[in-house]
């Protein structure tokens, strides 16, 4: 009888062992949502896919990455999330405000980590950046609008007349555009909404003869059809100031801006402490304070502008 004891002890033991070697070794499943291909998005989701490398999380070894592009379809957004949702990922890195909201709405109980989301509380993400009390958490590239705003004052000392182009959709646009008209004294806001990227060419073509210099926010829809922007703007010689480098690369005239990568990159040290086991319902909402001023040299020549007299400018060409 005493063998027959041990014998089962042992098998316990043998078993315990297996299944904690099986759950030590279990590859974890992430799947990573972003919105649209865009130059930003893009090193966001490179930020944090090296952030997981440097902390022992490797594609194809121990993690499985599953990387779907909504390519600005907000449907096609949703329709990711619930396939996320239904094979019950171990955790969802979510790129730009639609997907984050698909996410959301998909699931409650799968750690969403976000980013490049200007406001995750009006995106009804986060009950407060302090203390999110959802199953999400991340970074945010909120920028006070107000630095671009004194930016433009530099650059473009006569300007009087600032145009705004949106999506009506985007959450993160509405909460610029309501920013700017707070912080442009003495300016007339001219802000046109689209809702689609076919509508974006006839928009700006009739925003372009309103305005003096046009203003472009980090929403995803607008960002996208950057080359076609920049075209118009560049023949109708109004100046962009943009409110991210991605648009200054694609040929925007200037902005004060975030580094993308390094805020994937923060992004991505927080989804490795989600998945050793930080509650992210308790996790902080981090926004970066690290800009730097870029300054297009192609643009800045073909609108015959000076140089500026600002310290620490980045110099960029169109890529």
């Amino acid at each position: 009888m005493k063998k027959i004891i041990a014998m089962i002890l042992m098998l316990a033991i043998v078993i315990t062992g297996c299944e904690s070697k099986g759950t030590k070794n279990k590859t974890l499943n992430i799947g990573i949502s972003q919105i649209v291909e865009y130059v930003a998005l893009d090193e966001n989701r490179e930020g944090f896919i090296k952030a997981l490398e440097e902390s022992g999380y490797k594609d194809g070894e121990n993690i499985k990455i599953d990387y779907q592009n909504a390519q600005g379809d907000i449907a096609l957004s949703q329709t990711i999330a619930k396939k996320f949702s239904s094979e019950n990922k171990d955790l969802i890195f979510a790129i730009g405000t639609p997907s984050a909201q698909s996410a959301f709405n998909a699931t409650k109980k799968i750690p969403i980590v976000i980013s490049s989301i200007t406001d995750p509380v009006k995106a009804e993400l986060v009950k407060s950046l302090e203390k999110p009390e959802t199953n999400v958490s991340g970074t945010s590239d909120y920028l006070p609008v107000e630095r671009q705003l004194d930016l433009m004052k530099k650059l473009l000392p006569n300007a009087k007349k600032i145009g705004f182009i949106y999506n009506t959709s985007e959450v993160n646009s509405e909460v610029q555009l309501d920013e700017l008209k707070k912080v442009a004294k003495g300016y007339e806001i001219i802000a046109v909404g689209v809702t689609n990227s076919n509508e974006v060419n006839s928009a700006i073509v009739s925003l372009l003869k309103k305005i003096d210099v046009l203003y472009v926010p980090t929403d995803q829809l607008v960002v996208s059809s950057m080359p076609m922007i920049v075209k118009n703007s560049l023949q109708a010689k109004v100046p962009i100031i943009a409110a991210e480098k991605g648009s200054v690369e694609s040929g925007a005239l200037a902005t004060v801006g975030i580094n993308y990568y390094k805020l994937g990159y923060e992004t991505g040290t927080m989804a490795v402490s989600v998945l050793k086991g930080e509650d992210i319902s308790k996790m902080p909402v981090k926004i970066s304070d690290n800009t730097e001023v870029y300054i297009n040299e192609d643009s800045l020549k073909k609108l015959n502008i000076e140089k500026p007299l600002i310290d620490n400018i980045k110099y960029i060409k169109t890529k």
